[in-house]
C-alpha cells in the first residue's frame, strides 16, 4: 500500500513538472521569438527532461533539476543582482518544486531504482548522490536569497544640510501655528515652522481628536474617481474642509467638535470624470467692509461650476459677493455647457485684491469641451477683472456678453501659487484634449500646453511660461503646484519656482523670467509617430531628476516565474524605446506613465534648509490607438459603458482615433515592473543632488494576502515639511500615516489609518498650546483604496 502511494506520488509530481515545463517552453518559445531571454526556453526543456526520468525513477533527474537550479540562480543574479523581490519572481516556483522533489515519496522509489540497477553494494553517498547535489543547490539558493534581504540596492544614503537661511520677518504675516492656504500660503512650501514635534519625539504622537463627516463615496451618479482629497485650512481656532460631495464644514481646531455645516444644494446629472475637493480657500478684508458684509471669506468651488462665498463665521453665504447672488458662475462665457464638465476641484487663489480661478475640463472625452481659461475676480465684489485664455492669449480684458472663451483650450486643473511682491500668479497648465492626438492643435495651444505660465497680476498677461513637454501625446499635464522658495545660489539670493512634473523632473526656475537656475538641456527622444501626427524632436530633462532608468525585460516582474514569462510578452509586444515613445495602433509602453512621478500631492520644501522632501513614483502604463470610424460609436468602453449623465472616457468623439489606457499588470493585477513602486527621497535643491532615497510602503492594504511587505508602494498625496526637522506623508497605498526624519529619510513614527490617506496632511497649533498633526482618510476611488470620512488629529500627549 505504502509503495503505491509512492509511485502515485512520483507520477503525480512528474507530470506537475512536465506541465510546467510544457507551459514554459510554449512561453519561452514566444518570448524567444519576440527577441526576449532564453531562459524560459531552456528552464521549461530542462522541467520536461526532469519529468521524464522522474516517471522513469531515474536519480539523474535530481542531478538534472540542482542543475536547473543552480542555472536559474546564476542567471537571476545577471539580470537583477542581489534584489530580494526580482529574485524572488524568478525562483519561487523552482525552488519550491525542488523542496518537493526532496520529499520521501519521490526520494525513495529513485533510490530503490538506483540500488537495483546497480546490482552491488555502493556507497551511501552514491546512492544518494541526487538528493545531496539538489540539496546542495537548494542550499546555495536560499543563502543567496537570505543575503539579498539585507540589501537595498535602489537605497541611496546620505544627509541634507542644515539651515543655510533664516525666514524673512514678512514671512509671518501667516501665524506660525495656522494654514491659511493649501499648501500653507500662497507660496505653496507646504511648510509649517512650527518645532514642538520634532524627530526625538514624534513617536509620542497619540490620536488627540477623530471626526467623522459622514461623507462617501458610492452614492447615484458617482464617478469612479470620487475622492477625498482635501487638505484643511487653520485660522484662529476654527478648521475649514470641504468633502467629496460638496459640503462645507467647520471644526474646533482643538477638540474636534462640528461648528457648523454648509451644504451648496449642487446640481444633479452631472457629466462629471472626477468628483472632489481638495481645499477651501481664505480671504480676509483689508478694507472695512458695509454693515452687513462679510469680515471674511471662504471661496468654496462647486462640481456644477460655481465659487461660493461663505462667511467663515457661521457658513452663511456672503450675499454681497457676485452682485448678490453669493456666488459667481463659472459657465459664464464658456462654450459647450455640460453640466459636471468644467468644475474647479482644486482650491482657488487669494491675493489681496483678486481671485483667480482654473477648472478641470473633461479629458479625453470629445474634441467639443469648454475652455481652460484663467479668470481673475475681484476678491471683494466677484466682479470680473481679466481672463487669460491659451486658445486667445493677447486678450485678457473681460469679454462682452455672447462672446466665448476658445473650446477645448489647455486647462489648469490643480494648483496654482502666487508671488504678490512679483505681481504674479504661477499657473500649471494640462495640453488640449485629446492627450494622445495632437495633429490639430493650435499654434497658440501648443506654445503654452503643458507648461507653466507666469501671469501678470494685474493685467492677466502672460510675464513668462516653461514649457516641460514638447507636443504633449502622453498626458504629461503639470500636475502640481509650484512651490515658490528663496535659494542661495553662488552667495546671491534667487527668488525660485520648483515645479514637479509626472515625468519625474524637478524645474528648478527662476521664478522672475522662467530661466533655469538648475541646467535643463534639451535630449533626443524617440521618433516615428501615425501618419498625419508630429513629434518634437527633442523634450527638456532637469538637472533635478527622478526620471527611472528606462525599462528593459529583465526588469518584469511577477509573483510567480509564470505571470513574469507573461509579463516579459507583454513587453515585447509593446512598442518601447524609452520615455516619450510615441502613441501606437500596436500599444505603446509609457514609462512613467500617467499617474506620474508626481501628481497633485506635489512635494515639500524647507526654506531654511532649501531642500525638498518628495514622494516619487514609478508605475507603467499601457496606450494604445484605436481607429474610429464614426463619432456615435464607443469603442474603449466595454462592459463598463457610463450610465446617466457619466461621461465616456477615453473615446474621443471628433478626434480620429480613441484611446484605450491601462496600468501595466500581470494576470494577477500586479505591476509588471520590480518594485520598489514609490520611494521618499530628500534633494539640494541649490546644486540638485539627491541626497538619499529610500524604499516606501508596504502591500499589506493590496495584495491578495495581507502580508506587510516593505515593497515600496505608489504615493498619491503630498508631504509637509516642518522646522522641527520632520516630515509627514499618508497618500501611500497601504493606510498609514507616517513622520520621516528629513535630514536622513529615515521613518521615525507610523500610524494606522481606518481607510485610504490620498490627501496631504497639515499641521497647526491648538488653543491647548499642542502642535497637531490633521490627516484626512477617505480613500480614492480610481486606485481602489478603502473608502473613509475621517479627519483625524494627532498631539503629543497633554501635560495637563
Amino acid at each position: 500500500m505504502e509503495g503505491t502511494q509512492r509511485r502515485l506520488g512520483l507520477i503525480v509530481t512528474a507530470s506537475v513538472i512536465g506541465m510546467l515545463g510544457l507551459a514554459l517552453v510554449l512561453g519561452g518559445g514566444w518570448l524567444v521569438a519576440l527577441g526576449g531571454s532564453w531562459y524560459y526556453l531552456c528552464a521549461g526543456v530542462a522541467l520536461v527532461a526532469t519529468s521524464l526520468l522522474l516517471s522513469r525513477r531515474r536519480q539523474s533527474a535530481l542531478y538534472l533539476y540542482a542543475l536547473l537550479v543552480i542555472g536559474t540562480l546564476a542567471w537571476s543574479l545577471w539580470e537583477a543582482g542581489l534584489d530580494w523581490w526580482p529574485l524572488a519572481a524568478r525562483g519561487d516556483v523552482i525552488f519550491i518544486a525542488g523542496v518537493f522533489l526532496l520529499m520521501p515519496w519521490i526520494t525513495r522509489p529513485l533510490l530503490a531504482t538506483a540500488i537495483s540497477e546497480a546490482g552491488a553494494p555502493t556507497s551511501t553517498t552514491k546512492r544518494r548522490g541526487g538528493r545531496l547535489a539538489l540539496t546542495a543547490a537548494l542550499g546555495l539558493f536560499l543563502f543567496v536569497a537570505i543575503a539579498s534581504w539585507f540589501v537595498e540596492p535602489q537605497r541611496v544614503e546620505g544627509e541634507l544640510p542644515g539651515i543655510r537661511a533664516q525666514l524673512e520677518a514678512d514671512a509671518a504675516v501667516i501665524p506660525a501655528g495656522e494654514w491659511h492656504a493649501y499648501g500653507r500660503d500662497g507660496l505653496g512650501q507646504r511648510y509649517s515652522p512650527l518645532t514642538q514635534i520634532t524627530s526625538d519625539n514624534v513617536d509620542q504622537l497619540e490620536v488627540a481628536w477623530h471626526f467623522q463627516t459622514g461623507d462617501t463615496r458610492g452614492r447615484p451618479g458617482d464617478p469612479v474617481e470620487t475622492t477625498f482629497e482635501v487638505t484643511p485650512l487653520k485660522v484662529d481656532n476654527s478648521l475649514y474642509l470641504c468633502t467629496p460631495h460638496q459640503s462645507v464644514i467647520a471644526l474646533d481646531a482643538t477638540t474636534g467638535e462640528q461648528l457648523w455645516r454648509y451644504e451648496p444644494q449642487v446640481e444633479g446629472d452631472l457629466a462629471l470624470q472626477h468628483l472632489t475637493c481638495r481645499g477651501v480657500s481664505y480671504h480676509k478684508r483689508a478694507d472695512n467692509p458695509a454693515s452687513g458684509e462679510c469680515l471674511a471669506m471662504l471661496f468654496m468651488p462647486t462640481a456644477d461650476g460655481r465659487v461660493i462665498a461663505l462667511d467663515p463665521e457661521d457658513g452663511e453665504v456672503c450675499q454681497s459677493f457676485g452682485q448678490g447672488k453669493g456666488y459667481i458662475d463659472l459657465w459664464e462665457n464658456m462654450p459647450h455647457k455640460k453640466p459636471g464638465g468644467y468644475y474647479s476641484t482644486s482650491p482657488v487663489v487669494v491675493t489681496d485684491r483678486l481671485l483667480i480661478v482654473g477648472g478641470t475640463v473633461l479629458d479625453n472625452v470629445s474634441t467639443r469641451e469648454t475652455s481652460g481659461v484663467i479668470r481673475a475676480y475681484d476678491v471683494n465684489t466677484g466682479a470680473l477683472v481679466w481672463n487669460w485664455d491659451a486658445g486667445n492669449p493677447e486678450v485678457t480684458t473681460p469679454l462682452p456678453p455672447g462672446a466665448n472663451y476658445t473650446p477645448n483650450s489647455p486647462n489648469s486643473w490643480s494648483i496654482s501659487s502666487v508671488d504678490e511682491k512679483l505681481g504674479m500668479v504661477y499657473v500649471p497648465l494640462g495640453n488640449q484634449p485629446p492627450d494622445q492626438w495632437g495633429a490639430e492643435r493650435s499654434e497658440a495651444v501648443e506654445r503654452y500646453s503643458s507648461s507653466v505660465v507666469a501671469l501678470d497680476l494685474a493685467t492677466g498677461q502672460a510675464r513668462w511660461h516653461f514649457q516641460t513637454v514638447h507636443h504633449d501625446l502622453w498626458d504629461y499635464d503639470v500636475p502640481a503646484q509650484p512651490s515658490l522658495i528663496d535659494l542661495t545660489i553662488s552667495g546671491k539670493t534667487v527668488p525660485a519656482l520648483v515645479q514637479p512634473t509626472k515625468q519625474g523632473e524637478l524645474f528648478v526656475l527662476d521664478r522672475r523670467n522662467g530661466e533655469p537656475i538648475l541646467p535643463v538641456t534639451e535630449r533626443p527622444v524617440p521618433q516615428g509617430t501615425i501618419e498625419g501626427e508630429r513629434l518634437a524632436p527633442t523634450q527638456p530633462v532637469s538637472a533635478l531628476s527622478f526620471d527611472p532608468p528606462a525599462l528593459t525585460g529583465a526588469d518584469m516582474w511577477g509573483a510567480t516565474m509564470l505571470d513574469q514569462l507573461a509579463c516579459r510578452i507583454a513587453f515585447h509586444k509593446l512598442r518601447y524605446e524609452g520615455r516619450y515613445t510615441p502613441p501606437s495602433l500596436e500599444g505603446t509602453l509609457v514609462y512613467p506613465g500617467n499617474f506620474g512621478v508626481f501628481n497633485w500631492g506635489g512635494i515639500a520644501v524647507d526654506p531654511q534648509r532649501q531642500v525638498t522632501f518628495t514622494t516619487p513614483t514609478y508605475l507603467a502604463f499601457v496606450s494604445q490607438l484605436v481607429p474610429r470610424a464614426d463619432d456615435t460609436t464607443l469603442y474603449v468602453q466595454g462592459e463598463a459603458r457610463p450610465e446617466d449623465s457619466l461621461p465616456a472616457l477615453n473615446e474621443n468623439f471628433g478626434a480620429p482615433f480613441a484611446v484605450k489606457l491601462s496600468a501595466f499588470t500581470s494576470v494577477l493585477g500586479l505591476p509588471c515592473q520590480a518594485p520598489p513602486w514609490g520611494y521618499v527621497a530628500g534633494a539640494d535643491l541649490t546644486t540638485g543632488q539627491v541626497v538619499w532615497k529610500h524604499k516606501n510602503g508596504t502591500v499589506i492594504d493590496s495584495s491578495p494576502l495581507p502580508l506587510p511587505f516593505k515593497m515600496g508602494v505608489p504615493n498619491l498625496g503630498g508631504p509637509i515639511m516642518t522646522a522641527g526637522g520632520v516630515a509627514f506623508l499618508s497618500g501611500t497605498l497601504d493606510y498609514f500615516v507616517r513622520a520621516y526624519d528629513v535630514t536622513n529619510g529615515e521613518q521615525l513614527w507610523e500610524s494606522r489609518l481606518p481607510a485610504g490617506g490620498q490627501a496631504t496632511p497639515m499641521t497647526y497649533t491648538g488653543a491647548d498650546g499642542r502642535q497637531f498633526l490633521l490627516v484626512v482618510a477617505g480613500g480614492h476611488g480610481s486606485l481602489g483604496t478603502r473608502a473613509g470620512d475621517d479627519v483625524i488629529a494627532y498631539a503629543l500627549p497633554s501635560r495637563r
